[in-house]
């Protein structure tokens, strides 16, 4: 069977007069158009062209045939030889594709590389109502409920002073602050109370904040806050409130450097700060300040406000759909409101405008973010669906055209906007936290700093100077497979596209787009027979594609629902599903007579306690589960039957797990620490053996600890700490020899160790002595989503999928040949290795341990950092691995 890229050497070496002469030939004696069969055209076109070989215009031609179909993952090539046919527009149509490929996978990735999430120090005992920044000082500050204030270094965020806000209205516990403003034009703050006032104090150059005005016999309570500076007239500002009564208002100051109230009579607090009515200001009593109002949202609560300065309009929120989002127009030479009411299916958390684009971004309680054109009410412009949970917070990034979310169900997401889809997505780093816990979103574009708040807790997420190189996809890498049938690469990404590659070259072959719709494509699994593709979208479906791109079946995983499905296990009579809930999702492959396929009872009911995350299985009938809670449950596979547990909190308990992995009140600081996301059985580790006490079992996920099992005895054999638990969840893979096990971080890092002779007998104490790491390296600049080691050919390859929109291949133990879709092509038979699994002493002699670049082969554009923890290591093996046969069958040799 031939390749795309010897197309693409054919394309490249043909000039104008060449493709004058192929026009020709789709042209009958007479002039008129005509198009030509496969026999036709290789004949045709290697006879008139004179360029290249009769094979290479053949592949020409079936790579046109498959992109007309609009339905080719792969070429398959019998079945367009017999019906196929080709005229001048559709190769014309295919040359053009070729060329937007090439050019879209060229363009450079401009997605945040985010640094591992800092917890700060925190004075806040309740939940942070607001962050903003000081432009003033370069310094940050917070507000906690209590009325706590933090101010925080701009460099560092280090804590550098707290104060108590005073108010003399309640006493100290029950004061409760709803929201906070800067005035930066009259250099204070505006705070809001639960006690229906505003206070609004002198930002201090010192310590203490000094309250100069106190706004009260608010209506109802005030919620939410906003202030806006006209930039011609600095004098002129807005100040806008919502409150829990449905109501906006919005105070218009005309002379504010000057005062922002009259000061009518001598009403002043003991603390010297000027009393102003509220009354006074709906009247009109104060010449400097007037107000507007609108209750569009009554009775529901007011999420948000913001007034929109080029559009002279209030925009506001609400949970409530028949008012989700609210325009209050400010009426030319008038002081009266004219409002438009936005609809949405269950509210709206939260909003956000883009001045460039003039869009406002809704946070819905039905799991979608909105893009609205604000004279528009009769629908969104767009809809942008992929979180799980209601969305609770969104920001633009106004010098982008990108857009942040924040979901209840802990996932951050970056669309962008042109294209409408999720280019970036971080989860499995915040912590676990209740439902009604209270999170807020603070992005400070300049620097590219992110603070998240989950109650009193503060997360900083804080960019990497960014790094440009060729990407693999447009969007973040969710899987890769190797196929071994047609010696190519799959791989999927977050905008629900798979491409494959070739892994000789490097080349892309095809690209097929929307598979799950704008659904991500969570993770892929390929059949034993190397022919059928299984795809899972968070749109709750599993689909089974052939490699002619046709949709087989679609496995309704989700029950209509979206859901996050994070592993595809195919077994000899059933397929198993999991991600979200406790319990496995089964389909007999009887039911696939159907091509809507519905789930079967798992048999085994609910065994866990928490989510299933990840599955292994091991031949002729062992199945295990781990879950988020850490705990491992061991099947019968041919009953369904639990037959026993393995929990990490037994060794706990039993003062067995080293203090580097417990908190600092003596236990695991989130639950996501001990999360299992990655199982497997180690090859060649038969139950025979593990009858003798050794491990046959790996597992790793949450805090970058990797655990041996014994799952014969129930037992934690050893345990090591592969990556810096800060990093949180890691991902890994085991050689079909059962040999190498391969580690991957959140930076990008992946680490190469040997695990041949590791815990394979019993010893009472458990081994926490790390097993030998051969070689450390980088060829990621994000996190690390996915890995999977394949023989091609007799080369041990290890291929990596990663958050910063790239697929790597590298040999072990950490050479990295490239990244798929970079300009300059490699080619693996010149960088074959003699003898794989001897590289690291190999790797020595000739590079000194440090630079493991093959002579005569191209690096990757991104030049990795890599080292070799021990280049004495003696890896050689006898024999060769072969590939893994259907439902899990370990390797026959190694």
């Amino acid at each position: 069977m031939g390749t795309r890229m010897e197309v693409a050497q054919l394309e490249s070496r043909m000039n104008t007069e060449d493709y004058r002469k192929l026009q020709g030939l789709f042209l009958d004696p007479s002039g008129a158009s005509r198009s030509l069969s496969r026999s036709e055209f290789i004949d045709l076109a290697w006879s008139s062209v004179g360029r290249g070989s009769k094979e290479e215009y053949g592949l020409l031609f079936d790579s046109v045939v498959v992109t007309q179909e609009h339905r080719g993952l792969l070429l398959d090539i019998d079945a367009v030889k017999e019906e196929g046919r080709v005229d001048w527009g559709g190769l014309c149509s295919f040359l053009l594709l070729e060329l937007t490929d090439k050019l879209k996978n060229t363009r450079t990735s401009s997605v945040p590389c985010w640094k591992p999430p800092r917890t700060l120090t925190c004075p806040h005992r309740d939940q942070v109502q607001k962050v903003f920044y000081l432009q003033s000082s370069g310094q940050y500050l917070t507000v906690s409920k209590g009325g706590t204030v933090g101010l925080r270094d701009g460099e560092d965020m280090s804590l550098l002073h707290t104060h108590r806000l005073q108010n003399s209205t309640v006493t100290p516990k029950d004061l409760w602050v709803t929201d906070m403003v800067l005035l930066h034009n009259v250099h204070k703050i505006a705070v809001s109370f639960t006690s229906k006032e505003l206070y609004f104090y002198d930002i201090p150059s010192k310590q203490d904040f000094n309250c100069k005005y106190k706004l009260q016999g608010l209506k109802f309570t005030p919620w939410c806050l906003d202030y806006w500076v006209d930039p011609s007239h600095p004098d002129q500002a807005v100040l806008t409130l919502g409150d829990i009564g449905g109501q906006v208002s919005a105070l218009y100051f005309t002379s504010a450097h000057i005062s922002l109230f009259e000061r009518r009579s001598m009403r002043m607090d003991s603390d010297s700060a000027d009393i102003i009515l509220w009354d006074e200001l709906v009247k009109g009593k104060h010449r400097s300040c007037y107000t507007v109002t609108h209750q569009a949202h009554a009775p529901a609560w007011v999420r948000k406000v913001h007034y929109l300065g080029s559009l002279e309009a209030f925009v506001s929120c609400s949970t409530r759909p028949q008012s989700s989002m609210v325009i209050g127009w400010r009426e030319k030479d008038s002081r009266s409101l004219r409002v438009t009411s936005f609809l949405t299916k269950r509210g709206v958390w939260d909003m956000d405008h883009h001045l460039g684009l003039n869009l406002i971004a809704t946070a819905g309680v039905d799991h979608q973010v909105l893009l609205w054109n604000p004279y528009v009410n009769s629908g969104p412009v767009c809809v942008l669906s992929g979180h799980t949970g209601p969305v609770t917070a969104v920001r633009f990034m106004q010098t982008k055209q990108q857009l942040l979310s924040y979901s209840k169900d802990k996932v951050l997401c970056l669309w962008d906007i042109s294209s409408q889809q999720c280019v970036h997505r971080l989860a499995g780093v915040f912590p676990r936290t209740q439902e009604d816990t209270h999170t807020l979103l603070f992005f400070h574009e300049e620097r590219q700093l992110l603070l998240l708040s989950f109650n009193s807790l503060l997360l900083l997420l804080e960019t990497m100077k960014e790094e440009k190189r060729t990407s693999s996809h447009e969007h973040p890498v969710t899987c890769v497979l190797y196929n071994s049938l047609f010696r190519q690469v799959v791989s999927s990404d977050s905008a629900s596209s798979v491409i494959c590659w070739l892994a000789d070259t490097g080349q892309k072959v095809k690209q097929f787009h929307r598979c799950h719709g704008n659904a991500e494509i969570s993770t892929m699994a390929m059949d034993g027979t190397q022919t059928r593709l299984f795809t899972a979208g968070t749109d709750g479906e599993v689909k089974v594609w052939d490699f002619n791109g046709r949709c087989l079946h679609r496995m309704n995983a989700g029950l209509g629902q979206a859901v996050e499905i994070s592993q595809v296990l195919l077994l000899k009579r059933s397929i198993l599903v999991m991600g979200w809930e406790r319990m496995l999702t089964v389909f007999r492959l009887h039911s696939f007579s159907q091509s809507f396929v519905e789930p079967s009872e798992w048999k085994g009911g609910v065994q866990h306690h928490s989510d299933v995350l990840c599955a292994a299985f091991q031949p002729p009938e062992t199945l295990v589960t781990g879950s988020y809670d850490g705990e491992i449950t061991v099947w019968n596979n041919s009953t369904e039957k639990a037959l026993r547990k393995l929990r990490p909190h037994t060794e706990l308990r039993e003062g067995h797990f080293s203090n580097s992995q417990l908190g600092v009140n003596g236990k695991e600081d989130s639950d996501y620490s001990i999360a299992i996301t990655r199982l497997f059985f180690i090859p060649g580790r038969t139950s025979a053996a593990a009858a003798t006490g050794g491990a046959d079992l790996v597992s790793c996920g949450g805090s970058g600890v990797v655990r041996l099992w014994n799952t014969v005895h129930s037992r934690l054999v050893g345990q090591f700490t592969a990556h810096n638990r800060d990093l949180g969840s890691i991902v890994m893979t085991v050689s079909p020899c059962g040999r190498y096990l391969v580690t991957a971080d959140r930076e990008g890092t992946l680490k190469t160790w040997d695990i041949q002779h590791f815990c394979v007998e019993s010893d009472e104490e458990i081994t926490k002595e790390p097993p030998k790491l051969m070689r450390s390296f980088r060829p990621h600049l994000d996190c690390v989503t996915h890995l999977e080691m394949c023989f091609h050919g007799d080369s041990l390859l290890l291929l990596s999928a990663s958050s910063d929109c790239s697929v790597a291949l590298s040999y072990l133990p950490g050479d990295t040949v490239g990244l798929f879709g970079q300009e300059e092509q490699w080619s693996l038979e010149m960088l074959r290795p003699l003898h794989p699994q001897r590289e690291p002493e190999r790797d020595q002699e000739d590079h000194g341990g440090q630079d493991n670049t093959r002579q005569g082969g191209k690096r990757s554009p991104l030049t990795p950092s890599e080292t070799s923890s021990d280049p004495r290591s003696d890896t050689s093996a006898g024999g060769e691995e072969v590939g893994i046969k259907d439902e899990g069958e370990p390797l026959s040799r190694c």
